[in-house]
């Protein structure tokens, strides 16, 4: 979570593209979704009075995804100040507009994501799945519902999300080495 806090601050949110990049990190981080879903995003699936996305992935499934209170915020100003900044005549209908007005994609968020990554000082390898891991695996750890991450990641089986069990069990089993008193 520190590191994540980390990589959210980066961004530069004086700037349009920088509140651009810290709403994409808020979102991402908030949700678990897919780069291609945060990328393809339109404004009117954000619902922002109800805290909600619906997002659009593999196969065309529609899902809705809550927001927490910071990337709402932090879409709420995007979408007052930086994206009509960013736009431009003819920009396409997608929330998340490159620095010439067209649509951000995948490569370009990661582009982004890396060079906030770098200066934070995080490893190389962070990506795009890798916060939706951390998404995941933060939420089981604080107790969320096997269930409920299954359908906000939108994954069609649960034996696909129980990945995340084994994070869980490692940090348990190390919790009981160090605390259990017969160990």
């Amino acid at each position: 979570p520190d590191e994540v806090d980390r990589l959210i601050d980066q961004p530069d949110t004086s700037t349009p593209r920088g509140l651009r990049d810290r709403t994409m990190l808020e979102v991402l981080y908030a949700t678990g979704l897919r780069v291609s879903e945060l990328v393809s995003l339109k404004a009117a699936d954000v619902n922002l009075s109800g805290g909600y996305l619906t997002a659009t992935g593999k196969g065309g499934k529609q899902r809705l995804v809550p927001l927490g209170d910071r990337a709402v915020e932090a879409m709420r100003r995007y979408q007052a100040q930086s994206r009509p900044a960013l736009a431009r005549s003819g920009s396409p209908s997608r929330l998340f507009l490159n620095g010439t007005g067209g649509s951000l994609s995948r490569v370009g968020f990661w582009k982004v994501l890396k060079g906030h990554a770098r200066k934070a000082g995080l490893r190389a390898d962070v990506s795009p799945h890798v916060l939706r891991h951390s998404f995941a695996t933060h939420l089981l750890e604080h107790g969320a519902d096997l269930r409920a991450i299954q359908m906000m990641l939108g994954h069609a089986d649960l034996s696909t999300t129980q990945i995340y069990t084994h994070v869980l069990e490692t940090r348990m089993r190390a919790i009981y080495d160090q605390f259990h008193p017969r160990e």
